[in-house]
C-alpha cells in the first residue's frame, strides 16, 4: 500500500461509521431536533475526545503482540467478522416511523454512547491493525488515515445535523436508506480484505 491508500481507507471507514445508525447518531439527531444544530454538532464532535484513550490502549496492546502472526491473523479475522456484522445491519436497514426517540435525555444518550461496545471493537479489530499497517509504510500514512477517518466520521454526522435542521424528513427518505445500504456493500469489501489478511497471517493463504 501507498500513503494515499490509507487516506482512502480512512475516508470510507469514517463516512460509513458516521452515517451508520447507532446510539451516537440517534443522539446527534435528537439533540438537533429537540434543541438546535449547535447542540447536535457538539455531540457529533464527541468522538474526537472519547476515542483518544481507546486508540492508544488498543494500539499499545497490538504493538506488544505485533510479532505474533497467529494473533494478528485471528484479530484480522475478528475484524472481518465485525465488519460483516456492521454490513449486515446496513444492508438490511429499514426506514421506520419513530426511528428518532425524542424522549431520551442528553445524559442518557451520553451514557449509552460511552457504554457502546462498537468503538472498542472497531479500534481493536479494524482501526488499530490498520494503524499498524500504516505505520509500516510511513508516519505520513498514519496521519492520513486518522485525518481522513475523523474528518469524515465527524463531518458526515455534522452534515446530517445540517440536513435534519433544514429538511426534517431526510432520515425518512429512500435516499438515506439506499446510502446506508451502499455502505453495507462497501463494508463487505473491507471485510473480505481483512479476512484475506488474517488467513495470510495464520498461514492458510
Amino acid at each position: 500500500m501507498i500513503d494515499k491508500d490509507f487516506l482512502i481507507i480512512g475516508i470510507f471507514l469514517g463516512f460509513a461509521s458516521g452515517i451508520t445508525p447507532g446510539p451516537l447518531l440517534t443522539l446527534v439527531i435528537s439533540e438537533t431536533l429537540i434543541k438546535n444544530k449547535k447542540e447536535g454538532i457538539k455531540v457529533a464532535s464527541s468522538p474526537l475526545y472519547t476515542d483518544i484513550p481507546i486508540i492508544l490502549i488498543t494500539t499499545l496492546i497490538l504493538l506488544k503482540i505485533s510479532n505474533f502472526n497467529l494473533i494478528l491473523g485471528l484479530i484480522s479475522i475478528l475484524g472481518s467478522i465485525f465488519l460483516c456484522y456492521l454490513a449486515y445491519g446496513n444492508l438490511f436497514f429499514k426506514l421506520k416511523t419513530g426511528n428518532i426517540d425524542k424522549s431520551k435525555s442528553f445524559e442518557k444518550g451520553v451514557i449509552v454512547n460511552l457504554l457502546n461496545p462498537h468503538p472498542y471493537l472497531f479500534w481493536f479489530t479494524v482501526g488499530a491493525p490498520t494503524l499498524l499497517k500504516a505505520w509500516d509504510v510511513s508516519v505520513y500514512s498514519v496521519i492520513l488515515f486518522i485525518t481522513g477517518f475523523y474528518i469524515f466520521l465527524v463531518g458526515s454526522k455534522i452534515l446530517i445535523v445540517l440536513i435534519v435542521e433544514r429538511y426534517r424528513n431526510f432520515l425518512k427518505s429512500r435516499i438515506y436508506e439506499y446510502l446506508v445500504k451502499l455502505t453495507g456493500i462497501l463494508l463487505l469489501f473491507f471485510a473480505f480484505s481483512f479476512l484475506k489478511d488474517g488467513l495470510k497471517f495464520v498461514g492458510f493463504v
